[in-house]
């Protein structure tokens, strides 16, 4: 990477705000690092289910090199992934690690690589790889843009969860309001025909929950469907403009 190369910062996380999706904000992002570090290609190598996944790429070599290291479970971007270390290959030629993955990269023309960890120690763990096709390509380099780049990578991925979080609160909330609508129905249903309070209502619910081995909503919307006809009307949430 040249003195000349330029590389704005500040720009990143506007990419993050116009991207439509985390993939397309990570495709960004490979794209810069490949015009960055002028190498062969580059990837981002995420987990996702337990089992790593190239989300994106750029650049021919990254997909059929990742893919060798994921077929064998291991190699430089895997043990980026799990140690959460960068991981230099200076030439393929002389690399004794990873089985015959070093050889199976020099056949396709790539002689040294860069892996550099993103959300390290997550379950979300991943790498951004770089591979060129000269040996020790990344020696003697400047690499704190790149190191940026996974770091903003990371930042990504961790608004994404919070995003993602959010919306399954969202849901849950929901759910609990749905239910605790249709309880309170069936609640004034148990009043009216015991004459009781809302608290020996819920009593005789819950006891008839228990003696069935249903759950305490379930029991209601049955309860409230055989008197009046139809499933109970729920409330929905109303979300903010």
């Amino acid at each position: 990477m040249s003195a000349g190369d330029a590389y704005d910062g500040n720009r990143i996380p506007q990419l993050l705000l116009e991207a439509d999706s985390l993939e397309a904000f990570l495709q960004a992002l490979a794209d810069t690092a490949l015009r960055l570090a002028r190498c062969e290609g580059t990837g981002i190598t995420l987990e996702r289910g337990g089992r790593p996944v190239t989300v994106v790429s750029a650049g021919p070599p990254a997909p059929k090199l990742d893919e060798k290291q994921y077929g064998q479970d291991d190699g430089p971007c895997l043990q980026s992934l799990r140690r959460g270390e960068e991981i230099p290959v200076r030439d393929m030629r002389d690399e004794s690690r990873w089985g015959d993955y070093p050889a199976y990269a020099a056949s396709h023309g790539i002689l040294s690589s860069l892996s550099l960890p993103i959300a390290p120690h997550t379950h979300t763990a991943g790498a951004l790889n770089l591979y060129a096709g000269s040996p020790a390509a990344f020696e003697g380099t400047d690499l704190s843009a790149l190191r940026d780049l996974a770091s903003q990578a990371t930042g990504g991925i961790a608004l994404a969860q919070r995003i993602a979080d959010a919306e399954e609160f969202a849901e849950q909330a929901q759910t609990a309001m749905r239910s605790r609508g249709v309880i309170d129905q069936a609640i004034g249903v148990v009043i009216g025909q015991n004459r009781c309070t809302a608290e020996e209502a819920f009593t005789i619910l819950r006891s008839a929950s228990q003696h069935r081995n249903i759950k305490m909503r379930d029991l209601c919307t049955e309860l409230i469907t055989s008197l009046g006809g139809r499933p109970p009307t729920t409330p929905e949430l109303r979300h903010r403009p």
